[in-house]
């Protein structure tokens, strides 16, 4: 009798060994860094290498490496990619809507803990905290706000509220509107912060002129301004420190 010869299995012959598909080579980058950061804590990584973490819970199938350094390209630092609107984030190639938003949320914890670190202490005190968080908040936008950060008399964050929007280079303040704001609140001192979308903190003489007129109407409410902090993609400039208050 001859024997009969078995059909391959699946198509293969018995000889014919079935390929293991290979671990996407993304997935050990992602394995080593993310052991990387436990291990020796997110300082010892790059920025790109930070924000590549973030991207992997957002994008879980992917090579992130590109994306992440295209946004850093794109805005110039974290700060920059945290600070840029959706609108802006979604022109890098990768990145869609949902990903904006993940970002975006990112920053907005990222803000609202500094927030509160504040309001638990004496913002005056809490100096370098204090020219972080203006930083974070105002260093990367595209037209000027004008903002007061009102404090008890503890000198401890009540409100941080934005009291005018204007263009590159000017937001119409009031001095009237920020006493009457400050006596709703009953704060008893504040800081008066503004940007400038040009880069350049340095005060011009409308802001010294404005800070003269918003201590001059605060002053028979015997509420004191501590400062006029300017903030820029170069720094933050303190008026007190240059002597300007």
């Amino acid at each position: 009798m001859r024997a009969v010869e078995e059909a391959p299995l699946f198509g293969l012959s018995r000889s014919q060994p079935v390929a293991v598909s290979a671990k996407p080579h993304w997935q050990g980058h992602r394995d080593r860094l993310r052991t990387k950061l436990i291990e020796r804590s997110a300082n010892a990584l790059e920025d790109y290498e930070l924000l590549e973490t973030l991207l992997f819970a957002f994008i879980p199938r992917r090579d992130v490496k590109p994306i992440s350094k295209a946004l850093l390209a794109r805005f110039g630092s974290l700060s920059g990619v945290l600070a840029a609107r959706p609108a802006d984030l979604v022109k890098v190639a990768g990145v869609g809507e949902t990903v904006a938003a993940y970002l975006k949320a990112t920053a907005e914890i990222g803000a609202r803990a500094t927030r509160e670190t504040l309001k638990s202490r004496t913002v005056i005190s809490s100096w370098s905290a204090l020219t972080d968080y203006v930083k974070r908040e105002l260093q990367h936008e595209g037209r000027e706000q004008f903002r007061v950060l009102f404090l008890d008399r503890k000198n401890q964050l009540m409100a941080d509220e934005i009291m005018g929007y204007g263009t590159v280079d000017h937001a119409p303040v009031y001095p009237r509107e920020i006493a009457r704001r400050a006596l709703e609140l009953q704060a008893s001192s504040l800081i008066l912060v503004h940007n400038h979308p040009s880069g350049d903190p340095t005060p011009s003489r409308a802001d010294i002129d404005m800070t003269r007129a918003i201590i001059d109407a605060l002053d028979a409410l015997e509420i004191t301004v501590h400062d006029h902090l300017i903030a820029a993609r170069s720094g933050v400039t303190s008026f007190r420190a240059q002597g300007l208050i």
